[in-house]
C-alpha cells in the first residue's frame, strides 16, 4: 500500500511533528531492524536517541515527546500505535471465497458463500462454516462443528465433533480442539477409559497458538471465554472453564475442571492443579505450580505457589544458606575445641 506520513498519523489518531508530511511510508519495523522509508516506534522516551540514530523515516512516540531530530507521530500509546501501523502493512494475503476442488465437503455441511475452504480440507456432516471464515489447507472440521463468522483455521488444525467455535477466532497450525480428556478409572483388569461425551466451546475473539490442545468435557463443556489469548504448546484439560480476556502463555498446563475467572494471566511453564479456582485478575508467575485456590487480584509464584512477596523472601533466605552453613561449621569447630579444652581441664 502507499500512504504518506500525514495519512499514517490520521490512521493512528496521532499528531505529526516534522516537515515530511508528504513522505511515503514503505513499511513498519522495530528501531533495531528498521530501513530507510520505514516507520518505527519507541515505547519509552529513554530509547528515543536509539531510534533517532536509525535510518527510520519517522518514529511513533508517546505524547511526552515534544521534539526530535526526526519526524514523530505522537500518540497516546506508542505500542498500540505500532500494532495498528503493522496492521496497515500486513502483507499476508486473504484468500478469496470459494471451495478448493480437492477439499472434502460432506453433503449436509453448510458453507457460507463468502467462506474459503483450502486444499484438502475436510468438512464433516452437519458442520456449519460461517460468513467470511477461512479454512486453510488440510484442516479437519469434524461432524456437527459450528464455526462463527470471520474465524481463521490454519493448516493442520483438527476440530473434533460437536465443538463450537465463535466469531473472529484464530486457531494456529496444529491446534487440536475436542480430543478426549485424560480420564481413566482403575479396574480389576487395569485402567478403564472414561468416555468423554461433552464438548468444547471457544467463544468470540479467542486466539490459540500453534500445537495447543483443548480437551472436550467428560459431560458438559470445556469453555474458553471471549477475547482470551492462548500461546503455543498449551494444554487445557477437560471441563476447564477459562473466563474472558485471560492470557495463557507458552507451555502452560491446566488440569481438569480448574476455573480461571476474567483477566487471569498465567506465565510460561506454569501448572494449575485440577478443580482449583483462580480469581479474576490474578497472576501466576512463570514455572509456578498452583496447588490451591488463588484469590482475585493476587500474584503467586514458586512451587507450591504462594504469595509472590513471600516467595521472594524465601528465595532471599535461600541465598543466605551457603554463608549460614559456613558459619555453622565454624561454630561446630569452636565448640569441639572448647569441649576438648574442658575435657583436658
Amino acid at each position: 500500500m502507499e500512504i504518506t506520513l500525514a495519512q499514517l498519523a490520521v490512521q493512528l489518531d496521532g499528531v505529526l511533528l516534522g516537515n515530511d508530511a508528504d513522505a511515503v511510508v514503505t513499511g513498519v519495523a522495530g528501531y533495531d531492524t528498521v530501513s530507510a522509508g520505514e516507520v518505527t516506534f519507541v515505547g519509552q522516551a529513554r530509547h528515543l536517541a536509539e531510534a533517532e540514530a536509525s535510518p527510520a523515516l519517522a518514529i511513533i512516540v508517546s505524547q511526552e515527546v515534544t521534539s526530535s531530530v526526526k519526524p514523530v507521530i505522537r500518540v497516546v500509546d506508542p505500542r498500540a500505535g505500532f500494532a495498528r501501523a503493522l496492521q496497515l502493512f500486513d502483507w499476508r494475503r486473504t484468500p478469496m471465497p470459494g471451495i478448493d476442488p480437492t477439499a472434502h465437503i460432506a453433503n449436509s455441511a453448510a458453507i457460507h458463500a463468502r467462506a474459503h475452504i483450502g486444499p484438502f480440507a475436510s468438512i464433516g456432516e452437519g458442520a456449519v462454516v460461517g460468513d467470511g471464515c477461512i479454512i486453510h489447507a488440510h484442516a479437519v472440521i469434524s461432524d456437527h462443528v459450528e464455526i462463527g463468522a470471520e474465524t481463521v483455521i490454519h493448516p493442520q488444525v483438527i476440530i473434533y465433533p460437536r465443538c463450537t467455535i465463535g466469531k473472529r477466532v484464530i486457531l494456529h497450525g496444529g491446534v487440536v480442539i475436542g480430543a478426549d480428556g485424560f480420564g481413566y478409572q482403575p479396574g480389576p483388569d487395569g485402567l478403564v477409559k472414561i468416555p468423554h461425551l461433552g464438548s468444547v466451546v471457544i467463544e468470540d475473539d479467542v486466539e490459540i497458538g500453534a500445537n495447543s490442545n483443548v480437551d472436550r468435557a467428560t459431560t458438559g463443556q470445556t469453555v474458553i471465554g471471549r477475547g482470551t489469548k492462548i500461546d503455543n504448546l498449551v494444554h487445557i484439560a477437560h471441563n476447564v472453564q477459562i473466563g474472558p480476556h485471560c492470557l495463557i502463555v507458552a507451555q502452560v498446563g491446566i488440569a481438569g475442571s480448574a476455573v480461571l475467572e476474567a483477566g487471569v494471566i498465567v506465565a510460561p511453564q506454569a501448572g494449575v492443579k485440577d478443580h482449583l479456582h483462580i480469581g479474576a485478575g490474578a497472576r501466576v508467575a512463570a514455572r509456578a505450580g498452583v496447588t490451591r485456590d488463588v484469590h482475585a487480584g493476587a500474584t503467586v509464584s514458586g512451587y507450591p505457589a504462594q504469595s509472590h512477596a513471600d516467595q521472594l523472601k524465601l528465595e532471599a533466605s535461600l541465598r543466605r544458606v551457603p554463608a549460614l552453613m559456613a558459619t555453622i561449621k565454624q561454630l561446630e569447630r569452636q565448640v569441639s575445641a572448647l569441649q576438648a579444652r574442658i575435657a583436658e581441664e
